[in-house]
């Protein structure tokens, strides 16, 4: 099939520079949520009409196509004059011999299924709307029946006082006969109250033509609701949130509280995950069996092994956690960390493209940066990798079995042998030999007559 994307609106209620439909839901643009579900149907032609935000949208648009493979044609829509112009920009690239479905940029979790049904009751010769029914529908397309058939849309300003008491409304979501979309557009007048060209004006012509004029339902009300506010988009953000959190209740996830999880990309759980308040998840997370999250800890694009405890407060990005390793409260892994398995890294421990290996320990205070380290290696507190020079940066070994002492600096590039110890205290700049204890501790002195300075009063 065909498939129209409208996003040329501007958004004033938004009250933002950027293009309403680049507004993030749930981690990305709203336009990209719409882009994703058309992508999951049978696609002939896949055509995006922009406006308003400059190169934005087809920038946006072309990363997109790219990254998934999916060609994705633009058209601009210059002036806005309605729905109805809207689709007119698409006519140019429509196949004839399939429907076009026409969906909306700020409309972003209409699923799939529901997309499908519509589809199914367009067929090829039929005009198909998903429709839902609202308790307040002010504002939006009545679906006017006659003997239970649609016979036309009427919008909120056009409409009578009967009208406007009709509950059942027009998503703007329809399923087309390319060859009567085509001729319908082309007949459309903009005498209405807004001088637009309203697409909807559509289904009277399709009465008029005898062309079937049929309906579909979503599952949800939500999925046809639209943002045209940050209010509204708040309101969407966490009934997505809600639906995915839902997903993971019925996988067997354990949520402390089902409301306060943000998944802004892909969270893929095993068995016996339990996952505390207010936890985000960006980019592809996975989470083997028996983990446990703790409160407001962010993992970014991050993957942990099987009974891995991470402690409130972390941040995880990049990153590769071994199985049974135990990280927190307040710990950073840095882009590049990978670690083995039953490794600790404690509060205000920070590590940054290095690899620890199994059972190794760094309980707190400490930045592990640009650094190679054994297993069973003890890294005290208050230690620092200095692996910058303020121009180039260099690596640190510390190989099995070494024990740092608390408020070392291992200048790199150096290397600590196996078995080593260094004194706490100790200033690093040379290796150190593998089963030996090195120190770089300064004679202690005690300074007689010595008095401490006394603040002068003015």
């Amino acid at each position: 099939m065909n498939v129209v994307i409208l996003a040329a609106g501007m958004g004033k209620r938004m009250q933002s520079a950027l293009p309403k439909v680049l507004h993030p839901l749930a981690g990305k643009p709203l336009l990209q949520h719409v882009i994703d579900t058309a992508r999951s149907l049978s696609l002939n032609k896949l055509c995006v009409i922009y406006g308003h935000g400059g190169a934005a949208v087809p920038e946006m648009v072309a990363r997109l196509a790219e990254q998934t493979g999916t060609p994705i044609d633009t058209a601009k829509q210059e002036p806005q004059l309605g729905t109805g112009h809207a689709v007119m920009q698409a006519v140019p690239q429509l196949d004839e011999s399939v429907p076009t479905l026409v969906l909306y940029g700020d409309v972003p979790l209409t699923t799939a299924a529901s997309l499908g049904r519509l589809v199914e009751a367009a067929g090829k010769d039929k005009l198909a709307i998903l429709t839902v029914e609202q308790a307040n529908p002010f504002g939006l397309g009545r679906i006017v029946r006659e003997n239970g058939n649609i016979v036309r849309i009427v919008e909120e300003k056009d409409a009578n006082e009967a009208e406007r008491a009709i509950r059942e409304i027009n998503s703007g979501i329809m399923c087309i006969p390319t060859p009567h979309l085509k001729k319908w557009l082309a007949a459309l007048s903009n005498n209405n109250a807004q001088g637009e060209y309203y697409l909807t004006d559509i289904v009277a012509q399709a009465v008029a033509d005898g062309v079937p004029v049929v309906s579909a339902s979503p599952s949800a009300e939500w999925e046809v609701a639209g943002v045209n506010s940050k209010v509204q988009l708040a309101e969407l953000e966490r009934r997505h949130q809600l639906n995915i959190a839902t997903a993971l209740l019925e996988k067997g996830v354990t949520l402390m509280d089902p409301a306060r999880i943000d998944v802004r990309g892909e969270l893929i759980c095993g068995r016996d995950v339990t996952i505390d308040v207010g936890c985000v998840f960006e980019g592809r997370v996975e989470l083997a069996d028996g983990v446990t999250v703790g409160a407001h800890s962010v993992l970014v694009n991050a993957r942990v092994g099987g009974g891995v405890q991470i402690k409130p407060f972390c941040h995880i990005e990049d990153a590769v956690v071994g199985d049974k390793s135990q990280i927190g409260p307040y710990a950073r892994l840095r882009p590049g960390t990978e670690l083995g398995e039953d490794v600790h890294v404690g509060n205000f421990v920070e590590i940054k493209n290095s690899q620890v290996a199994a059972h190794s320990k760094a309980n707190h205070l400490a930045y592990v940066g640009d650094a190679t380290v054994g297993s069973r290696v003890n890294i005290g507190a208050g230690v620092i990798t200095c692996n910058y020079d303020g121009a180039n940066k260099f690596r640190t070994v510390i190989e099995d079995e070494a024990f740092i002492g608390s408020d070392s600096q291992l200048v790199a590039p150096v290397t600590v042998g196996k078995g080593a110890t260094l004194g706490a205290g100790t200033t690093l700049t040379k290796n150190a030999p593998a089963g030996k204890l090195t120190i770089s501790r300064p004679k202690q002195l005690t300074i007689e007559g010595w008095s401490r300075p006394v603040k002068v009063k003015k």
